[in-house]
């Protein structure tokens, strides 16, 4: 797994190019920092319908929280709010896909 880190994009000016922010989806997976502000950014550049899933380590009443998952047609692109439910035992979301073929990823802190 790729550990990936936040890019800031400031609420005045933006950021401009969000896909050169992004990087190469992992093969084995990515995980990502978690907290208020915090996105994921998927670029499905590829020819095929690609499906991103964040782990949701948690329990309600001991029930499992089912996880969360992203499904991205060609050519689209998605964001998945990195809350604080992601966070995992490394204190990091866990993040896979069905394959990475063609996809990219970012995290995005919306900040000052």
């Amino acid at each position: 797994m790729a550990a990936l880190n936040a890019t800031t994009v400031t609420t005045v000016g933006g950021l401009a190019d969000l896909d050169a922010a992004a990087v190469a989806a992992a093969g084995g997976g990515d995980t990502a920092p978690v907290g208020d502000g915090l996105f994921l950014y998927v670029n499905n550049a590829g020819g095929a319908t690609r499906t991103i899933t964040v782990a949701t380590p948690g329990t309600v009443y001991g029930h499992a929280v089912a996880d969360a998952t992203l499904v991205l047609a060609a050519g689209k692109r998605g964001l998945i709010p990195l809350t604080n439910v992601f966070r995992g035992a490394t204190g990091r979301a866990a993040i896979t896909y069905d394959a990475v073929t063609s996809v990219t990823v970012a995290v995005l802190k919306i900040g000052a």
